[in-house]
C-alpha cells in the first residue's frame, strides 16, 4: 500500500497550493521558494498523470482532477492533525474558544467552572474577540458565533436565538415620569443609535425611525459594555435578553416592553467537521449542549 503513496512533501504543498490557490501564498506558508512548491506539484501530477492545476499569469486553478483530490488531501491532514494532537495531549491538553465578550463574560465565566471540574486535566483559554477566527490558519479549537449559521466545512450546533428588546436603568426611565410606550424611549439617549437592531425594533413597535438619525453614534462594541453604561444612567441599550435575566431579576436594568425582535440570528457552537471527534472538542459539546439547555428555552 505505500508503494502506491505518492511523496508526503508533495502532497504537503498541493494541500497548501490548493487551499490558497497560489503557489506563492503556499510557498510562502510552508517556508519554500516559489520554484521548489513548482518542482514538488510537478512531481505530484507525474505520479497522478494528469495536471492538478491550470496555471494562470497570476493565480492557479484546480483542475477537475486537483479539485476531487484537494478535499481527500484536507481531510487526511485534519486526520493526521488530530492523531498528533491526541497522542501528545492524551485526554487533556488546552482548548482555545473563540467567542464574543458579552458571552464569555455573561454565560461561558459563569458556568465553565463545572465543564473544568468534570475534565480537570483540559485547560481552558479563551479568546473573546469579535473576529471571525478562521480555524485553516488559527490556534483554535472551537468558536461560539452569533450569525445565521451559514459557515460551510463547520460542524455547528445552534446553543439559542438572539432575540433582543430596549433595557434601561429604573432611574433613568423615572427621570422621563416612566416609559410608557415605545416612542417614550427616544425621550432619553440612544447608545448604539446607528444599531441596525434599533431600526428593526422600533419598526416592530410602530414607531416612526427617523429619529435615529443625527443622533451621536456612540459605539462600544460589546452588549457587556453597553449593558453597563445602561445600569449606570448614561442612555437606554438595546440587549440579547437571555444574556442579562440576572440584571432584570435584580432590577438593575429593566426591559420596559415584551416586544422582542428577532432577525434570525443565533448563538451557535462551531468547529471544523474533520475535529468533531477530537477528545477536548468532543468533551465539551457533550457539556455545553445539555449544560446551556435551560438557559435556551
Amino acid at each position: 500500500m505505500a508503494e502506491q503513496l505518492p511523496p508526503l512533501a508533495a502532497v504537503r504543498v498541493f494541500e497548501a497550493a490548493a487551499r490558497h490557490a497560489s503557489f506563492t501564498k503556499a510557498a510562502n506558508e510552508l517556508g519554500m521558494t516559489q520554484a521548489a512548491v513548482s518542482y514538488q506539484i510537478k512531481l505530484l501530477e507525474e505520479r497522478v498523470g494528469a495536471p492538478l492545476f491550470l496555471r494562470k499569469p497570476r493565480q492557479v486553478m484546480l483542475t477537475e482532477a486537483g479539485a476531487r483530490l484537494a478535499p481527500a488531501v484536507s481531510a487526511a491532514f485534519n486526520i493526521l492533525s488530530e492523531a498528533y494532537a491526541e497522542a501528545r495531549a492524551g485526554s487533556g491538553g488546552t482548548l482555545c474558544i473563540s467567542t464574543v465578550l458579552t458571552f464569555a463574560s455573561n454565560w461561558l465565566a459563569r458556568h465553565i467552572g463545572s465543564f473544568q471540574l468534570r475534565h480537570p486535566a483540559i485547560a481552558v483559554r479563551l479568546d473573546t474577540s469579535s473576529h471571525m477566527v478562521d480555524f485553516s490558519r488559527e490556534a483554535v479549537d472551537i468558536g461560539i458565533r452569533s450569525g445565521d449559521g451559514n459557515w460551510p466545512g463547520l460542524a455547528k450546533h445552534l446553543l439559542f436565538r438572539a432575540q433582543y428588546a430596549p433595557m434601561l436603568s429604573p432611574r433613568l426611565a423615572e427621570s422621563v415620569g416612566g416609559i410608557k410606550e415605545p416612542a417614550d424611549l427616544l425621550k432619553l439617549r440612544i447608545l448604539d443609535p446607528s444599531d441596525v437592531w434599533w431600526k428593526r425594533w422600533f419598526e416592530l413597535a410602530g414607531v416612526p425611525t427617523d429619529s435615529l438619525e443625527g443622533r451621536p453614534d456612540t459605539s462600544m462594541g460589546s452588549q457587556a459594555y453597553e449593558a453597563n453604561a445602561a445600569m449606570a444612567g448614561q442612555g437606554v441599550a438595546i440587549l440579547t435578553q437571555k444574556f442579562f435575566t440576572s440584571e432584570l431579576a435584580e432590577g438593575r436594568l429593566i426591559q420596559p416592553f415584551d416586544l422582542l425582535g428577532d432577525d434570525g440570528h443565533a448563538y451557535w457552537l462551531v468547529y471544523p467537521e474533520a475535529r468533531r471527534n477530537l477528545p477536548k472538542i468532543r468533551a465539551f459539546r457533550d457539556w455545553i449542549l445539555p449544560e446551556i439547555a435551560d438557559f435556551a428555552e
